[in-house]
């Protein structure tokens, strides 16, 4: 987040990209169709009615896909590896320029069809990655017309940085949808064109002649189909309850590591991960945070910052990056998704479960924030009796002041909205409910009630 007013990062990419350039499906080998499996499973009914998830995570749903080179594996966590690779190829990391070959086996899912035809999708996923080894995640659309998008890399994605610089990739389109960081979105959703069914595609890499694996443990995709709107009904408070997650403060690490988009200002997004992992009881090692600088408070802040960068975008705020970090940690799960109201919130904090949103606003729209965004990730930890929200919000002066209350109704328009009005007056886009949910890779009752409740699939 940024102190000042700037364009969305939707807004800069839909400016740069001046026409319409499919990006292949990367390093994997040629595009080679699989069949056309259909998916079974019945998917999770989302809450709110415009939001349809998906996600593969149990052994059956591994062994449901299509396999080439890959396996899938059980036990507590059951996933997919490479078994006998399906080929090599040859990567040219363009945030490096180093060529390197690797090893190869991909998995498809079945088809899913949305249950709401959406105008965006966005794909994440939890995986382990040692060291030699990488991911790339795909997606491939049909449309409601009758056609079908190209694949679509959402991701080349390692859990370090020293294979490959985990990257989003731009200048994907067809004409009638294209990849704006982490989020396929429909070109003209006035046309009523949407986005009807999809598969998902994984290639797994590792260097020749080892045996390390990537392994993929959840793999989902969020489709939605948010109506514009400039503001959206009051919910009516319901729950009173404060969760006691660790309090961090982006902003004192200013000019910390500019390398990471230009330091701690920008941090939001894994300021806020970091939170809620420790939450969690995710916990880093010495070892782990011996490169950051002993003189720096909080480095951890420092370590999620870093390995929650896009090379790309050249930003920490890719979200689908922030909840793959957070899955690396041991027991925790994480996704991406969309929620309708504070009353979804109120559910998950019930339950125990603290969330990470993402919303824009100008200072005066928000009371006490004393500042406007174009892009800001926090994270709510409870409600007051009188319904306003508490929030652990990262853009505050110090740990000390990162505990926030929120006027219920100005925090859920500007939450919730997809449109609004800019510091020039010019219209531009909102985030529509976008949050990031971490949970146990083994949920109580209690919060896989929760979960289900708003839509995601457990």
């Amino acid at each position: 987040m940024r102190r000042t007013e700037q364009p969305s990062r939707r807004t800069v990419l839909a400016a740069a990209v001046a026409a319409a350039v499919t990006a292949g499906s990367g390093p994997a080998a040629a595009d080679t169709e699989e069949p056309m499996t259909t998916d079974t499973a019945q998917p999770t009914r989302a809450v709110p009615a415009h939001v349809d998830n998906r996600a593969w995570t149990s052994y059956g749903d591994w062994w449901g896909g299509t396999a080439r080179g890959t396996r899938a594996v059980a036990g507590a966590r059951p996933g997919v590896a490479i078994a006998k690779p399906a080929g090599t190829t040859d990567y040219t990391d363009p945030h490096t320029g180093t060529t390197a070959r690797w090893e190869y086996g991909t998995w498809t899912s079945p088809v899913h069809r949305l249950v709401v035809p959406a105008t965006e999708a966005i794909v994440s996923w939890n995986a382990r990655t040692p060291a030699g080894t990488w991911l790339q995640a795909e997606i491939k659309a049909a449309y409601t017309d009758g056609t079908s998008t190209p694949w679509y890399v959402m991701g080349r994605w390692a859990a370090g940085d020293q294979d490959i610089r985990r990257t989003s990739v731009d200048d994907q389109s067809d004409g009638k949808s294209s990849v704006w960081t982490d989020t396929l979105a429909i070109d003209d959703p006035s046309t009523g064109l949407r986005l009807a069914s999809y598969r998902l595609r994984l290639t797994l890499h590792r260097k020749p002649g080892t045996k390390a694996t990537p392994t993929v443990w959840r793999l989902g995709a969020m489709g939605s189909d948010v109506p514009d709107r400039f503001t959206v009904p009051a919910s009516v408070p319901g729950l009173a309850r404060e969760l006691v997650v660790p309090r961090y403060s982006q902003e004192i690490h200013k000019g910390q590591y500019p390398e990471y988009d230009n330091g701690g200002e920008a941090w939001c997004s894994p300021t806020s991960s970091q939170m809620i992992i420790e939450y969690w009881g995710g916990r880093l090692t010495p070892e782990q945070l011996a490169w950051v600088d002993p003189s720096y408070a909080d480095p951890q802040v420092c370590h999620a910052a870093r390995f929650t960068y896009d090379y790309q975008y050249a930003g920490c705020g890719n979200w689908p990056f922030n909840a793959a970090y957070a899955a690396t940690f041991e027991d925790l799960q994480a996704v991406v998704t969309r929620l309708g109201s504070l009353t979804d919130l109120e559910t998950l904090i019930a339950a125990g479960i603290p969330a990470i949103t993402s919303q824009s606003f100008l200072k005066e729209e928000l009371t006490g924030a004393g500042y406007g965004t174009a892009g800001h990730l926090m994270t709510v930890v409870g409600f007051t009796a009188d319904g306003d929200v508490i929030a652990n919000d990262p853009a505050s002066e110090s740990n000390e002041a990162v505990r926030r209350v929120y006027r219920r109704q100005e925090w859920e328009n500007i939450w919730l909205r997809t449109k609004r009005y800019n510091a020039s007056g010019k219209v531009v886009s909102g985030t529509g409910g976008v949050c990031y949910l971490y949970f146990p890779a083994r949920p109580t009752a209690a919060q896989r009630k929760a979960l289900t409740a708003v839509g995601v699939p457990v």
